[in-house]
Protein backbone atom coordinates (compact mmCIF):
# COMPACT_ATOMS: atom_id res chain seq x y z
CA UNK A 1 0.00 0.00 0.00
CA UNK A 2 3.05 2.34 0.99
CA UNK A 3 4.75 1.35 -2.21
CA UNK A 4 1.15 2.22 -4.69
CA UNK A 5 0.97 5.65 -2.99
CA UNK A 6 4.99 6.39 -3.06
CA UNK A 7 4.36 5.57 -7.08
CA UNK A 8 1.44 7.88 -7.39
CA UNK A 9 2.99 10.90 -5.51
CA UNK A 10 6.32 9.95 -7.28
CA UNK A 11 4.23 10.18 -10.73
CA UNK A 12 2.24 13.70 -9.61
CA UNK A 13 5.55 15.35 -9.03
CA UNK A 14 6.78 13.54 -12.32
CA UNK A 15 3.52 15.46 -14.40
CA UNK A 16 4.05 18.31 -11.90
CA UNK A 17 7.78 19.04 -13.12
CA UNK A 18 7.26 18.38 -16.61
CA UNK A 19 4.09 21.08 -16.53
CA UNK A 20 6.22 23.27 -15.13
CA UNK A 21 9.08 22.75 -17.88
CA UNK A 22 6.99 23.26 -20.71
CA UNK A 23 6.46 27.30 -20.05
CA UNK A 24 10.22 28.07 -19.03
CA UNK A 25 11.90 26.30 -22.52
CA UNK A 26 8.83 28.11 -24.25
CA UNK A 27 9.90 31.26 -22.20
CA UNK A 28 13.74 30.44 -23.33
CA UNK A 29 12.68 29.62 -26.77
CA UNK A 30 11.20 33.40 -27.07
CA UNK A 31 13.81 35.11 -25.62
CA UNK A 32 16.18 33.63 -27.67
CA UNK A 33 13.88 34.15 -30.97
CA UNK A 34 13.48 37.67 -29.79
CA UNK A 35 17.23 38.22 -28.78
CA UNK A 36 18.21 36.75 -32.33
CA UNK A 37 15.33 39.05 -33.96
CA UNK A 38 16.50 42.18 -32.50
CA UNK A 39 20.15 41.33 -32.87
CA UNK A 40 19.37 41.09 -36.77
CA UNK A 41 17.31 44.13 -36.98
CA UNK A 42 20.15 46.47 -35.72
CA UNK A 43 22.87 44.84 -37.04
CA UNK A 44 20.50 45.33 -40.80
CA UNK A 45 19.85 48.92 -39.11
CA UNK A 46 23.18 49.97 -38.94
CA UNK A 47 24.47 48.22 -42.39
CA UNK A 48 21.58 50.17 -44.49
CA UNK A 49 22.46 53.47 -42.34
CA UNK A 50 26.51 52.73 -43.46
CA UNK A 51 25.67 52.31 -46.73
CA UNK A 52 23.71 55.46 -47.06
CA UNK A 53 26.48 57.53 -45.60
CA UNK A 54 29.19 56.13 -48.08
CA UNK A 55 26.38 56.90 -50.54
CA UNK A 56 26.30 60.51 -49.39
CA UNK A 57 29.88 60.43 -49.56
CA UNK A 58 29.99 59.32 -52.74
CA UNK A 59 27.63 62.05 -53.89
CA UNK A 60 29.40 64.62 -52.32
CA UNK A 61 32.71 63.34 -54.17
CA UNK A 62 31.25 63.72 -57.21
CA UNK A 63 29.52 67.34 -56.49
CA UNK A 64 32.40 69.09 -55.41
CA UNK A 65 34.82 67.51 -58.81
CA UNK A 66 31.57 68.79 -61.07
CA UNK A 67 31.54 72.64 -59.06
CA UNK A 68 35.37 72.50 -60.02
CA UNK A 69 34.75 72.09 -63.41
CA UNK A 70 32.22 74.50 -63.51
CA UNK A 71 34.72 77.00 -62.06
CA UNK A 72 37.46 76.09 -63.93
CA UNK A 73 35.25 76.57 -67.49
CA UNK A 74 35.17 80.42 -66.45
CA UNK A 75 39.21 80.94 -66.07
CA UNK A 76 40.82 83.31 -67.73
CA UNK A 77 37.54 84.69 -69.72
CA UNK A 78 36.55 88.00 -67.91
CA UNK A 79 32.77 88.28 -68.34
CA UNK A 80 32.13 84.43 -68.49
CA UNK A 81 30.08 82.67 -65.99
CA UNK A 82 28.14 79.48 -65.25
CA UNK A 83 25.46 77.83 -62.89
CA UNK A 84 25.64 74.60 -60.80
CA UNK A 85 22.90 73.16 -58.09
CA UNK A 86 25.38 71.91 -55.46
CA UNK A 87 22.98 68.74 -54.91
CA UNK A 88 21.99 68.01 -51.18
CA UNK A 89 24.84 65.23 -50.03
CA UNK A 90 23.72 65.49 -46.16
CA UNK A 91 26.71 67.67 -45.66
CA UNK A 92 27.60 71.51 -45.01
CA UNK A 93 28.49 73.69 -47.50
CA UNK A 94 30.46 76.00 -46.73
CA UNK A 95 32.28 79.16 -49.10
CA UNK A 96 35.42 80.97 -47.38
CA UNK A 97 36.50 84.12 -49.45
CA UNK A 98 38.95 85.50 -46.55
CA UNK A 99 40.68 82.23 -45.82
CA UNK A 100 43.54 80.28 -47.55
CA UNK A 101 46.04 82.98 -47.36
CA UNK A 102 48.80 82.87 -50.39
CA UNK A 103 52.09 84.07 -50.22
CA UNK A 104 54.42 84.31 -53.17
CA UNK A 105 58.28 85.04 -52.59
CA UNK A 106 61.02 84.82 -55.30
CA UNK A 107 64.69 83.88 -54.61
CA UNK A 108 67.83 83.58 -56.72
CA UNK A 109 70.00 83.41 -53.25
CA UNK A 110 71.70 86.95 -54.75
CA UNK A 111 70.17 89.90 -55.54
CA UNK A 112 66.33 89.31 -56.41
CA UNK A 113 64.94 88.52 -53.03
CA UNK A 114 61.14 89.68 -52.37
CA UNK A 115 57.52 88.77 -51.87
CA UNK A 116 55.28 89.20 -55.05
CA UNK A 117 51.73 88.06 -53.42
CA UNK A 118 50.12 87.78 -50.09
CA UNK A 119 46.20 87.88 -50.02
CA UNK A 120 44.04 85.48 -49.81
CA UNK A 121 42.00 83.66 -52.01
CA UNK A 122 39.40 81.68 -50.64
CA UNK A 123 38.42 78.26 -50.39
CA UNK A 124 35.38 75.71 -50.62
CA UNK A 125 34.62 73.52 -48.25
CA UNK A 126 31.80 70.55 -47.63
CA UNK A 127 31.47 69.04 -44.34
CA UNK A 128 30.59 65.58 -44.91
CA UNK A 129 27.94 63.44 -42.61
CA UNK A 130 29.62 60.70 -40.48
CA UNK A 131 31.22 58.34 -42.34
CA UNK A 132 33.39 55.06 -41.26
CA UNK A 133 35.08 55.43 -44.08
CA UNK A 134 35.32 58.77 -45.40
CA UNK A 135 39.04 58.87 -46.90
CA UNK A 136 40.62 61.45 -45.35
CA UNK A 137 44.22 62.34 -46.80
CA UNK A 138 42.55 61.18 -50.20
CA UNK A 139 42.79 63.77 -53.57
CA UNK A 140 40.05 63.82 -55.94
CA UNK A 141 42.27 66.40 -58.32
CA UNK A 142 45.70 67.41 -58.17
CA UNK A 143 48.65 66.29 -54.89
CA UNK A 144 49.53 67.71 -52.37
CA UNK A 145 52.34 70.35 -53.66
CA UNK A 146 51.45 74.00 -53.28
CA UNK A 147 53.01 75.04 -56.63
CA UNK A 148 53.57 73.72 -59.81
CA UNK A 149 55.31 73.78 -62.49
CA UNK A 150 54.70 70.61 -64.65
CA UNK A 151 52.94 71.30 -68.28
CA UNK A 152 49.45 69.88 -67.81
CA UNK A 153 49.49 69.80 -63.96
CA UNK A 154 45.95 70.44 -62.66
CA UNK A 155 45.80 73.85 -60.55
CA UNK A 156 43.02 72.39 -58.32
CA UNK A 157 43.50 70.91 -55.15
CA UNK A 158 40.20 68.77 -54.18
CA UNK A 159 40.95 66.38 -51.14
CA UNK A 160 39.59 65.26 -48.03
CA UNK A 161 41.05 66.48 -45.07
CA UNK A 162 39.44 66.11 -40.98
CA UNK A 163 37.48 69.04 -39.97
CA UNK A 164 36.42 70.95 -36.62
CA UNK A 165 34.32 68.36 -36.21
CA UNK A 166 33.72 65.71 -39.31
CA UNK A 167 36.38 65.11 -42.06
CA UNK A 168 35.13 67.51 -45.13
CA UNK A 169 35.90 67.88 -48.63
CA UNK A 170 38.52 70.95 -49.61
CA UNK A 171 38.14 72.39 -53.00
CA UNK A 172 41.00 75.16 -53.59
CA UNK A 173 43.35 76.50 -56.28
CA UNK A 174 47.23 76.59 -56.03
CA UNK A 175 49.03 78.54 -58.16
CA UNK A 176 51.41 77.30 -62.02
CA UNK A 177 54.19 78.64 -63.37
CA UNK A 178 55.09 78.49 -66.87
CA UNK A 179 58.69 79.76 -67.85
CA UNK A 180 60.37 80.21 -71.78
CA UNK A 181 63.73 81.70 -72.98
CA UNK A 182 62.95 84.69 -75.64
CA UNK A 183 66.23 85.62 -77.21
CA UNK A 184 68.10 88.65 -76.09
CA UNK A 185 68.00 91.86 -74.21
CA UNK A 186 70.74 93.91 -74.55
CA UNK A 187 73.11 91.33 -74.97
CA UNK A 188 71.59 89.57 -72.30
CA UNK A 189 69.22 86.45 -72.32
CA UNK A 190 65.72 86.61 -71.99
CA UNK A 191 63.57 84.81 -69.39
CA UNK A 192 60.06 85.46 -69.25
CA UNK A 193 58.22 83.47 -66.04
CA UNK A 194 54.11 83.51 -65.72
CA UNK A 195 52.86 83.00 -62.69
CA UNK A 196 48.80 82.04 -63.25
CA UNK A 197 47.08 82.16 -59.70
CA UNK A 198 42.92 81.46 -59.11
CA UNK A 199 41.35 84.04 -56.68
CA UNK A 200 37.99 83.39 -54.95
CA UNK A 201 38.12 86.07 -52.57
CA UNK A 202 35.35 88.39 -53.87
CA UNK A 203 33.03 85.49 -53.51
CA UNK A 204 30.10 85.65 -51.42
CA UNK A 205 30.70 84.00 -47.63
CA UNK A 206 28.18 81.13 -47.28
CA UNK A 207 27.34 78.33 -44.89
CA UNK A 208 24.81 76.27 -45.65
CA UNK A 209 22.78 72.37 -45.55
CA UNK A 210 20.92 71.50 -48.54
CA UNK A 211 20.69 71.87 -52.18
CA UNK A 212 22.74 75.36 -52.78
CA UNK A 213 21.75 77.01 -56.04
CA UNK A 214 25.45 78.93 -57.26
CA UNK A 215 26.30 81.55 -59.97
CA UNK A 216 29.80 80.93 -61.04
CA UNK A 217 31.67 84.30 -62.79
CA UNK A 218 34.84 85.40 -63.99
CA UNK A 219 35.48 89.05 -63.05
CA UNK A 220 38.48 90.05 -64.10
CA UNK A 221 41.96 89.22 -64.69
CA UNK A 222 44.81 91.35 -63.73
CA UNK A 223 48.24 91.42 -64.84
CA UNK A 224 51.27 92.74 -62.78
CA UNK A 225 54.61 92.22 -65.04
CA UNK A 226 58.08 92.51 -62.54
CA UNK A 227 61.54 92.76 -64.76
CA UNK A 228 64.91 92.10 -63.50
CA UNK A 229 68.14 92.89 -65.14
CA UNK A 230 70.90 91.19 -62.86
CA UNK A 231 74.49 91.43 -63.63
CA UNK A 232 75.60 88.05 -62.48
CA UNK A 233 75.22 84.83 -64.31
CA UNK A 234 72.53 82.50 -62.31
CA UNK A 235 71.37 79.10 -63.27
CA UNK A 236 67.97 78.96 -61.04
CA UNK A 237 65.28 81.11 -59.55
CA UNK A 238 63.22 79.55 -56.67
CA UNK A 239 59.59 80.42 -56.45
CA UNK A 240 58.49 80.05 -53.07
CA UNK A 241 54.37 79.47 -52.04
CA UNK A 242 52.96 79.35 -49.02
CA UNK A 243 49.82 78.26 -49.04
CA UNK A 244 46.74 77.76 -45.99
CA UNK A 245 50.21 77.73 -44.48
CA UNK A 246 51.85 74.70 -46.11
CA UNK A 247 54.87 75.64 -47.96
CA UNK A 248 55.99 74.04 -51.05
CA UNK A 249 58.47 76.02 -53.92
CA UNK A 250 59.58 75.19 -57.86
CA UNK A 251 63.18 75.61 -59.45
CA UNK A 252 62.74 77.59 -62.61
CA UNK A 253 65.92 77.29 -65.01
CA UNK A 254 67.45 80.11 -66.08
CA UNK A 255 68.89 80.94 -69.29
CA UNK A 256 72.06 83.11 -68.47
CA UNK A 257 75.56 84.44 -69.17
CA UNK A 258 78.90 85.84 -67.62
CA UNK A 259 77.12 89.28 -68.14
CA UNK A 260 73.95 88.19 -66.59
CA UNK A 261 70.37 87.59 -67.40
CA UNK A 262 66.83 89.51 -68.15
CA UNK A 263 63.90 87.74 -66.28
CA UNK A 264 60.46 88.83 -66.99
CA UNK A 265 57.97 87.67 -64.35
CA UNK A 266 53.98 87.95 -65.37
CA UNK A 267 51.29 87.27 -62.12
CA UNK A 268 47.87 86.71 -63.66
CA UNK A 269 45.41 86.39 -61.49
CA UNK A 270 41.80 85.17 -62.22
CA UNK A 271 39.22 87.06 -60.35
CA UNK A 272 36.18 84.19 -59.90
CA UNK A 273 32.81 84.89 -57.90
CA UNK A 274 30.84 82.34 -56.40
CA UNK A 275 27.74 84.04 -55.53
CA UNK A 276 24.06 82.32 -54.16
CA UNK A 277 22.33 81.91 -57.29
CA UNK A 278 18.80 83.37 -57.18
CA UNK A 279 16.41 81.56 -60.35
Amino acid sequence: MNLKLHNCHFKKLARSKYAMALPVTFLILFVSTLSIVAFTYYFSVERINSQGQTLKVSTAKQNLLSLNDAIVSTLWQPGSSSTFDLTDSGGLTNIQPTTNVLTLSINDNSGIQETSFNTSIGKITYQLPYSSSSETGLYLKGDSRTITNQSGSSTSQLCIENGAEHPEIQLHYRPSVTYVAAGLENGKPVNNIRIYIVNLNSSAAIALQGELPLHISCESTQLTTKNYDVPYALENLAITSVLDGVSGSVSIPISSTSEGAVIHIETVVSNVSIQRWIR
